[in-house]
């Protein structure tokens, strides 16, 4: 695989990741300052292939109890490479993220993805609370 994964957000394509979130099921219409204010508070991965970038997943955590993984994707043209699951293997190994101790993500469509590495429905979703601003 020639890809390589990076946590500089210098390398980071703002438009492109814009441009896929915000026609995306989960961020349709999230705006060009939303995205980069995003990016500013959390740990990010860029995917690149010869020094183009192809997808993208960012971490809010405290590094320690919990970690939330959003926004994961890879560009329509490179899906089903493997791309994906590289990313997450990644993040999940990645060496300031060995402490967490729960983990989070919501999906509609990717939960092969995420179970192969441990994630799963919540045992008790009575547990999980949510408000949610327009």
């Amino acid at each position: 695989m020639n890809i390589i994964i990076s946590t500089e957000n210098s390398r980071l394509d703002i438009d492109l990741i814009h441009q896929f979130l915000t026609n995306s099921y989960w961020a349709k219409g999230r705006t060009k300052e939303e995205v980069i204010t995003t990016i500013e508070h959390c740990l990010n991965f860029g995917v690149y292939l010869d020094d183009k970038q192809i997808g993208f997943a960012r971490l809010l955590t405290d590094y320690t109890v919990f970690g939330y993984l959003m926004d994961v994707f890879i560009i329509d043209e490179h899906r089903g490479n493997g791309y994906a699951k590289e990313l997450v293997k990644t993040i999940i190994e990645h060496e300031k993220l060995q402490k967490i101790k729960k983990w989070m993500l919501l999906t509609a469509d990717a939960h092969g993805l995420y179970k192969q590495f441990g994630f799963d429905s919540l045992e008790d979703p009575t547990m999980a609370m949510g408000k949610f601003n327009q």
